[in-house]
This record gives C-alpha cells, structure tokens and sequence, in this order.
C-alpha cells in the first residue's frame, strides 16, 4: 500500500519502507504541528474516487522517489524526461525491487523548531505493482528529480530542482466545483502560477477541472505567452476527454500567433483524420480558421475551410458568412463573395452593415448595378447608413449601366444622410456624365466642382473633362485645362498630352498639335503610340507630310504606325501626287518595317 502524509504547512518530503511485519519511519515532525491526512492510491481506493489516469500520476512519483533516494534499485527503464510529455505508457522493470515492500512518501510541515525524530510501527503490507503507466500531464514531469538526504535529517526535495512536486499544495477542499470556481477566479486575474498549481494539485488529487476552468486556465496561460504550458494542459483534457470547441478554438488560434497558419491547419488536419473533428469542432472553430486565413489573405484555404463547414452539417452563423464576405471582397473574388452572401440570405440571416457595403463594392465590380440597388435600399429600409465607400461604388456602377439619373438620386440620398463628396463620388458622376454621351453636362459639373469643391480636384477629374473636350473638339478648352493642371502642380502623365492632342485632332488643328507635342517631350515624356498615332494623322490631315516624314523617322520601328498612316492617306478624298507621293513614302516605310 502507498501512502501519502500531507500538512498543511509548507512542504518537504520524507521517504520510509514499509516491511512484512513492522514499518521503520524516521521522518521529521512538530511539536506542534503533527496534523497528517493519509491517502490511499494505485491499487487501494482512488478506483471509487477518480479516474486511474490520476492514480497512475502518484505512483510514477513515488517510484522516482524511492529510486533517487536509494531505497529501490535504480531502474534504467522507468525515468522521468524532461522533454517528453507524460501522455505514453511507460514500462517498469521491477527486477530489482525488494519482495513485498513498497515505498511510501510523507510531505511534512516545516517550522522554526528542531526536527523530531519519531518511530513508528505498522504491520499493513501489500504487493507491488508490477506496471505503471505515465498520465498525460506533461508539466508534472519537466524537471529532473534532485533529493537531499543530510544524515539524521530528514529527507527533502531540493527547491527548484523537483518541478515534479514543487508548487503541490494539499487541498482541503475537495469540492470540484468550488476548486473550478477558483481556477476561474485566479485565471480572470491572470495569476498564473497560482491557477497553475491549483489545477496541477486538483490533478494530483484525483480531483477534476470542469470544462469551463480548464478552457479559462488555456485562456489565461495563453494570454499570457505560456503556450507550452498550455499545450500541456490541452493534452491533458484531450486524454481525459474534457475537450470543447471553444478549446480548440483557443489554442489554433495561439498556435497560429507563434507558429503560423500552416501550423494550425496540421494540428486542424490531424484531429480531422483522428475522428476529432466532427465530435468537438463546431462553427466557432471553422470561423477561427476562416479568421486566421483572412488575416494573410488566404481566400483559397478561407473557401476550403467554408466547404469543410458546409461538408460536416454545420451551419454558418453572422461572423462566419462576414469573414467570408470580408475576406472575398479584400482579395478579389467577388463572384465568391456573392455566393456566401446569398447563403446567408437564404439561412435568414441579417447581414450587417459593413457586409452589405462590402456586397455593394462586389456587385459594383461585377456589373450587377441591380443587386447593388436592392442591398443599398435594404440597408436603407433597415436604418443602416451607408458609408461614403458605398455610395461610392454604387453611384459608379449605376454610371457604368448608363443609369445616370438613379445615380443622381443616390448622390442626393449621399448628402442627406450628411456624406461630403470626395473625389471618388464627383469623378463617378462625371463617367456617368460620359458614358452618357453627355459631353456638355460633363463640363458644367467639372466648372460646377471647381468653383465650389476646388479641393477635391485631381488628376482623374481633369482627365475626364479633357475626354469631353475631346469628343467636342474643344481644343482651346483642352489647352486651359492643361495649363491650369500645371499650375496646381499635377504630375501629368502621357495620357492627358495624348488626349489634349487628340481635341486638336478632332479640331484639324495639326499644328496645335505639334505645339501640345514639343511642350510635351521638354516635360521630359515619352511619347507613346497613341501620341504618334494621333499626331500623325492630324498632320496628314493638314498635309504637313514633312512633319509626317519626321515622326516616322524619329520613331522606333512599328508596323502598327506605318499601316494606320496608310489607311489614313487611303481615305483622302483627293489624290493628286502631292498625296500619293507622301503615301509611297509611308508604304515603304511600312514594307522596311516590315
């Protein structure tokens, strides 16, 4: 029989060997302090009590005991690893131990008075156990064993040398639900070494954590950077079965912090494989791993996880259907996005609003003014407000469908709900304005935004009135637009020259165009072929083959130029030589590209 003695003040431990027919027991005790509790395990009475993966703990520790302190023959097979976990069974060669005595392990009370020896005689035998087998707390075990034995004194663990027994307290409350409530308290607090030695002395007590301290003790040892030890824990509750999706939840999501997504998902494809999943995994795990893929973009293995939800009879709930929406949309994969949004639909579920904004952008950049429309009055009818993203992309869409009045109306809607236009919003009423062949209304509103909102002005607003100068052959008007962008000290690209040319173009004003050119190559910028192109054939226009002669030379070889100058001198009404001749010079230009 295996006997633990335990007082309640601070510990050390004694040794004794119990014999046949008497037991010799030298330990130090009190005079004062004598109170002991004893309790019977392995073989004894732990089966009514607790579970035998308890049991099993006591006596590995009472076997290494009575190995280092030299009252068993050290065993070469049966050592405690700091590394390894407690989680494998571990066979004991028992070849060497003394028939019929067992080695008993007493922690006593130390106090400012002189130890006490004591003698005491006990007649109770019992068997050795011939096997043991290491529970699965792995904490219990990191250290190796260190025992100080100074003659006549008693036997003791040395501090910080036995992780095995140190910060074991004895517990005179053996209430688990009230021990659970404290677990809960000390892991609120974030007192770690507290809460871990109290659920590792419950552990050791055959008493057992419920669900809810063992999650909040992860909780807390997690926050707090100790995730071996909370793997420790969690191999415990996996052994005992104490495992909740919230549990998983906890430490995928740790293991992803320290040792990335590709970590969690092997710890996530291995319980799958274990039969795991589809007892503990529940929607709030899925939505961790959809989360942890969404934080690096990861659309691909967000959707697989979607799938994995869907395959297992789970049903998404808000967050879910919100990180897949959130996720599609940032990586560009709108059409997904649609699908994951109509399944919340029709799960009936009510989106919220950065959702319905994000589908908004989707349908935006798909073409689906329509849905758009319909999401932006539901989350209007909701009393939703829509930020200014939103409108933004909605007014755009309408502008690309050619709806150009119910963009209006929205951009009304936009400044009752008291948005301020940016850039964005005037520019997407301007391309409405343009799609529309509405080339003149798009100036008025371009003069209407510079006199009123100067400050929103940028690049693409003047790019968009130069497009309707040019569809109205403003050429005058495209030169002050120009010159003002200059002013305001626009970085102007080659497609702002380009389409100033084109006006003069459109004008028959080759020799403007010529001017707009040269200005353009001392801004330092390369012409392109679209500059050439429209260049060209506003000279060939006004019969400046000269200059026709020189742009071909001075330009890279190109087929593409030598055969559009061509078919423009094609469609010269007159043909007098003074027009075949530049047309023969441009076809064997052609040909010599060629």
């Amino acid at each position: 029989m295996v006997v633990i003695e335990v007082l309640r003040s601070p510990l050390a431990s004694i040794i004794s060997l119990d014999g046949y027919n008497h037991q010799h027991e030298f330990y130090g005790s009190s005079k004062r302090n004598d109170f002991r509790t004893q309790f019977k395990c392995m073989n004894c009475n732990w089966e009514s009590k607790a579970k035998k993966s308890f049991a099993r703990i006591h006596g590995r520790i009472v076997m290494a005991l009575a190995e280092e302190c030299g009252i068993l023959p050290r065993t070469p097979n049966r050592k405690i690893s700091r590394t390894r976990l407690l989680n494998e069974p571990m066979e004991m060669d028992n070849s060497g131990t003394i028939p019929n005595k067992v080695a008993r392990v007493e922690f006593e009370s130390v106090c400012e008075e002189k130890w006490m020896p004591v003698l005491k005689e006990n007649g109770d035998v019992s068997e050795n156990c011939t096997q043991q087998k290491s529970p699965p707390w792995g904490s219990l075990a990191d250290q190796n064993l260190g025992v100080q034995n100074d003659g006549d004194s008693p036997l003791r663990v040395s501090k910080g040398e036995m992780d095995l027994i140190d910060g074991l307290y004895y517990l005179e409350e053996r209430d688990e639900e009230i021990l659970s409530k404290r677990i809960l308290n000390l892991s609120r607090l974030n007192k770690v070494r507290s809460v871990l030695e109290l659920y590792m002395s419950m552990v050791f007590s055959g008493l057992l954590p419920d669900f809810h301290a063992s999650n909040s003790l992860l909780s807390c040892l997690l926050r707090n950077g100790k995730l071996d030890d909370a793997l420790k824990v969690f191999e415990f509750m996996k052994v005992n079965e104490m495992l909740t999706g919230h549990t998983y939840s906890l430490v995928l999501k740790a293991v992803a912090s320290s040792w990335g997504c590709d970590a969690a998902l092997n710890m996530f494809e291995e319980a799958e494989r274990d039969g795991i999943s589809k007892k503990y995994f529940d929607v709030v795990v899925y939505n961790t791993m959809i989360s942890m893929f969404g934080k690096v973009n990861n659309w691909v293995q967000a959707e697989t996880m979607w799938r994995s939800l869907l395959d297992n009879g789970l049903v998404g709930t808000v967050v879910t259907y919100r990180l897949l929406v959130c996720i599609f949309v940032r990586c560009g994969q709108h059409e997904l996005a649609l699908d994951a949004y109509q399944e919340m639909i029709r799960n009936q579920l009510s989106p919220s609003d950065d959702v319905m904004q994000a589908i908004i952008g989707a349908c935006a950049n798909e073409g689906k003014w329509d849905l758009a429309l319909n999401v932006f009055e539901s989350m209007l009818n909701s009393g939703m407000k829509p930020n200014l993203i939103a409108y933004n992309a909605l007014i755009n869409s309408l502008g690309k469908a050619g709806k150009v009045e119910l963009a209006f109306k929205v951009f009304d809607t936009l400044k009752l709900l008291g948005h301020a236009p940016d850039a964005y919003t005037w520019n997407a009423l301007l391309c409405a304005l343009y799609r529309a062949n509405r080339h003149a209304d798009v100036l008025r509103l371009f003069d209407s935004i510079r006199r009123e909102h100067n400050s929103v002005l940028n690049l693409h607003i003047y790019n968009t009135a130069l497009m309707s100068c040019k569809r109205l052959a403003l050429w005058d008007r495209a030169l002050q637009l120009l010159w003002q962008m200059e002013a305001f000290g626009f970085s102007i690209s080659t497609a702002s020259y380009n389409l100033v040319i084109g006006a003069c173009e459109a004008a028959r004003k080759p020799k403007i165009a010529l001017q707009v050119y040269e200005h353009m190559v001392q801004q330092k910028h390369s012409p392109d072929t679209f500059t050439l192109l429209s260049l060209m054939r506003g000279c060939i226009w006004g019969s400046l083959w000269n200059k026709v002669e020189e742009i071909l030379n001075q330009s890279e070889p190109n087929g593409s130029l030598y055969n559009a100058a061509i078919q423009v001198v094609k469609r010269l009404s007159s043909h007098s030589m003074q027009q075949r001749k530049p047309s023969d010079f441009v076809a064997r230009k052609a040909r010599h590209c060629s």
